[in-house]
């Protein structure tokens, strides 16, 4: 064999090696990217979520969070199969920097793209506050606590705050005409001032032309009509007569009587366990003491619902003067136009309370 066809073979199987060679190098590049692309697209798109019966779940990142307060939170409800991955992706995609507070709802079966997606996101879902059935500011800010941000004393300061007062026209005693009992969404990361605003908001539509014109018709102020209303919503909670009640003490006040309101007295002594107001508590030295003063006290003594704001607006004048809880104990009332006649209503009432051995 010559020397040209001994090098021209030994080209050809070094051409064949290389060939071989560079092929199986292919191969394995495309398996090892196709290992790393499955296990990358496993760590992303995987679910990587799980909750209790597969049920959504509601999470709260409290303002000024950082990355490791949003991962016990998540932790501690056992939301997350993987932590690694879920941590992995998070800062491939720098939400420990982007991190925004609020409530979330997370789903189950979510993979680390689409719960990091959504906490980056900031869309949050808004909270129902709800508040009712409310006796001062303080109990109110106690309330609204538990439902979003905002702590209980930094919303009593808010409420107290003199430049916002001075604003909306207002005094410390009359700070609770602005807020309306009913439901309302909020954001759950809410500041104090931000929840007074809105509800100083609510408070200005829900005065609109019809009422404010009502008001003015009976010759009250917006805080007159709701301090009233106030004294309507302790008196009962039978809707339908609280239109009665309300035009009982507007004719009193006509009349320049004493309201003579057992739930001031009441309010006044704090003591909410009395269910007979006697002669001795009468005697109390107060502004809220309507047996004592003229007029309507200095503040609410609650926070009234819509019926009964509405209750003092459209209320019902028949020319009743008193009226006395009826002595079935229905919780409805007897209404008198004489006061011979609320005596007569009056002993009945007292005589079924004895019968049930309530002295106090």
């Amino acid at each position: 064999m010559s020397y040209y066809h001994s090098k021209y073979g030994v080209n050809r199987k070094r051409k064949k090696s290389y060939r071989k060679f560079l092929i199986t190098f292919i191969v394995t590049i495309l398996l090892f990217g196709s290992v790393g692309g499955y296990l990358l697209y496993q760590i992303i798109y995987k679910s990587n979520v799980w909750t209790p019966g597969g049920k959504n779940v509601s999470i709260y990142i409290p303002t000024n969070s950082n990355f490791d307060d949003v991962q016990q939170i998540l932790y501690e409800k056992g939301l997350i199969i993987h932590r690694n991955n879920f941590v992995w992706w998070a800062k491939k995609k720098n939400y420990p920097d982007l991190i925004k507070p609020g409530h979330y709802i997370i789903h189950n079966n979510m993979n680390n793209d689409g719960l990091i997606k959504l906490l980056r996101s900031g869309n949050q879902v808004p909270v129902k506050v709800i508040f009712n059935n409310i006796r001062d500011i303080y109990q109110l800010a106690g309330r609204i606590s538990k439902q979003i941000e905002a702590d209980s004393a930094s919303l009593v300061k808010e409420f107290m705050n003199e430049e916002l007062l001075t604003k909306m026209g207002l005094t410390e005693k009359t700070i609770s005409t602005i807020f309306i009992p009913n439901t309302y969404e909020f954001y759950w990361n809410t500041s104090a001032k931000g929840f007074v605003n809105r509800m100083y908001e609510e408070y200005l539509g829900f005065w609109n032309t019809n009422r404010t014109n009502r008001a003015a018709e009976l010759g009250m102020t917006i805080p007159e009509v709701i301090i009233l209303a106030s004294i309507v919503e302790k008196e009962t909670n039978k809707v339908d007569e609280k239109p009665l009640i309300a035009g009982v003490y507007i004719n009193r006040l006509e009349k320049g009587w004493r309201l003579q309101a057992d739930p001031t007295l009441i309010y006044a002594l704090n003591d909410y366990s009395i269910k007979r107001v006697l002669n001795v508590h009468k005697e109390l030295d107060s502004p809220y003491n309507t047996y004592k003063f003229g007029g309507l006290p200095p503040g609410p003594i609650c926070i009234p619902s819509i019926s009964s704001i509405d209750a003092v607006l459209m209320n019902k004048n028949d020319g009743y003067l008193y009226f006395c809880a009826k002595d079935d104990m229905s919780g409805y009332h007897v209404f008198a136009k004489t006061n011979s006649q609320h005596n007569r209503n009056a002993k009945k009432y007292q005589a079924a309370m004895d019968k049930m051995r309530i002295y106090k």
